[in-house]
Formats: structure tokens, C-alpha cells, sequence
């Protein structure tokens, strides 16, 4: 008797390991499924980005008040940061950016995307959060608001800090 019911939990056992192989495939293939999806939508936002930051001058344009002609118009919403220049504050940034720069100013040695994913506050179990910061970091960094010391590695300058 006891014989069979050791057999009947041996049996029990292997089902339950087939079926956690079976499901630790399955997320495997969903993990590389949502970090495709992530890269193609951060790649279609700096395309977005790219093509936003195109300019195009209508010289035919008549002079508006206090403007000339040619000036230049802006093509579709903007989707980039902000350059920083001599005198402007972090307030000219979006709410998550503000967050991604005080939380580097706060920081004593540059941080990865996903130190800075978990300062924020974001699942860093889900690689998307930290791919999505790395994105911002990296348009930050376009903007020349933080430095990127190291490849990956992401710090504000001494003075801004």
C-alpha cells in the first residue's frame, strides 16, 4: 500500500515538472515576444523623434506679427527633450524625465537603466520598464542633460549634480 501511493506521488511529481517545463517555455517565448515589441515601438518613437525634428521653411509664407518670412515650422508633435542650455532648469522636461534627473542627482556614481528603473519605483522584473528608461536616458543624453560615462552607464555632469 505504501508502495503504490509513493508510486501514485512519483507520478504526480513528473506530471507537475512537464507542466512547469511547459509553462517556463511558454513565458520564456512571451518574455521574447514583449522585448521584440518594446525595441520596435523604442525604434518607432526615434524614427517619430527623427522625423519630428525635421524642419521645413515655407519661404512663400507671409510675414506674421513680430515674425518674418521663412521662418521655420515645426512638422507634426514634438517627441524629444529638451537641449539644455545655460540657465535652463530640469522644469522644461517632462514629468518622468524630471524623476530619471533627480534621481541621478541624487545618485553618487553613474547608474544603469535598470538601477534607475528600481529608483524609480518601476518593476524591474518586467524588462520593458528597463528598457523604457533606457530610452529615456538615452534621449536625455541627446539633450545633453546627463552623461553617459560608460556605454550604459548614465550620470549628471558635476555641475548639474
Amino acid at each position: 500500500m505504501l508502495e503504490s501511493r509513493e508510486k501514485s506521488a512519483l507520478v504526480r511529481v513528473q506530471e507537475l515538472r512537464a507542466e512547469f517545463e511547459r509553462i517556463r517555455a511558454a513565458l520564456a517565448d512571451a518574455e521574447e515576444m514583449l522585448n521584440h515589441r518594446v525595441m520596435g515601438l523604442e525604434q518607432y518613437l526615434e524614427a517619430l523623434a527623427e522625423q519630428d525634428a525635421s524642419v521645413e521653411v515655407e519661404p512663400d509664407r507671409p510675414a506674421a506679427a513680430g515674425g518674418g518670412v521663412g521662418e521655420p515650422v515645426v512638422v507634426g508633435p514634438r517627441r524629444t527633450v529638451a537641449r539644455k542650455e545655460d540657465g535652463l532648469s530640469v522644469d522644461v522636461l517632462g514629468a518622468d524625465y524630471r524623476l530619471i534627473t533627480a534621481v541621478l542627482g541624487q545618485a553618487g556614481d553613474s547608474l544603469t537603466a535598470r538601477q534607475t528603473a528600481v529608483a524609480l519605483g518601476w518593476d524591474s522584473s518586467v524588462p520593458s520598464r528597463g528598457e523604457s528608461a533606457r530610452g529615456r536616458l538615452k534621449r536625455l543624453v541627446e539633450g545633453g542633460w546627463p552623461a553617459e560615462d560608460r556605454p550604459g552607464r548614465f550620470m549628471l555632469p558635476a555641475a548639474a549634480a
